[in-house]
């Protein structure tokens, strides 16, 4: 009876292990389409939705080292002299943990800033996701450009 009553246990555990499994492979999906979402948002100039993927306390850490809270890097998108043609993720990985996915990735970005002028730019990212209240929000985010 007791081996019985073990091995219904260990079935339990191993399924629950197999359902967080599937859930964190959830997440993953989820988090990686936000990221692609947050590409088109930001290629379009689309503040109001870049706003729905932030949390309130989001931390922004730039390529050149300079930091920007949640209102300074929609104001740095709203910008008139930032137009991005196409930003695109060559590769990305997610890590879930609970309530958590961490994603590293590279990106290409080309586009026109500053009076005009063409830039293209190569890069590695890593942005914190977290869960809030049922939504996945971007709570951190940091660029650094790699260099030819």
């Amino acid at each position: 009876m007791k081996a019985a009553t073990v091995c219904v246990v260990v079935a339990a555990m191993i399924l629950a292990g197999y359902a967080q499994v599937g859930s964190g492979d959830s997440d993953k999906a989820r988090v990686l389409s936000l990221e692609n979402g947050w590409n088109e948002a930001e290629k379009h100039k689309d503040v109001k939705a870049i706003d729905g993927l932030l949390a309130p306390s989001f931390a922004y850490t730039d390529s050149e080292g300079s930091f920007m809270d949640k209102r300074e890097f929609l104001a740095s998108i709203r910008a008139a002299s930032y137009h991005p043609e196409q930003i695109v993720n060559d590769s990305m990985n997610a890590k879930p943990y609970d309530h958590a996915v961490v994603v590293t990735g590279t990106y290409h970005e080309q586009g026109t800033e500053k009076r005009g002028k063409a830039y293209t730019r190569r890069g590695r990212f890593t942005d914190i996701w977290i869960q809030e209240k049922g939504a996945w929000l971007c709570a951190a985010s940091q660029e650094t450009l790699i260099r030819r």
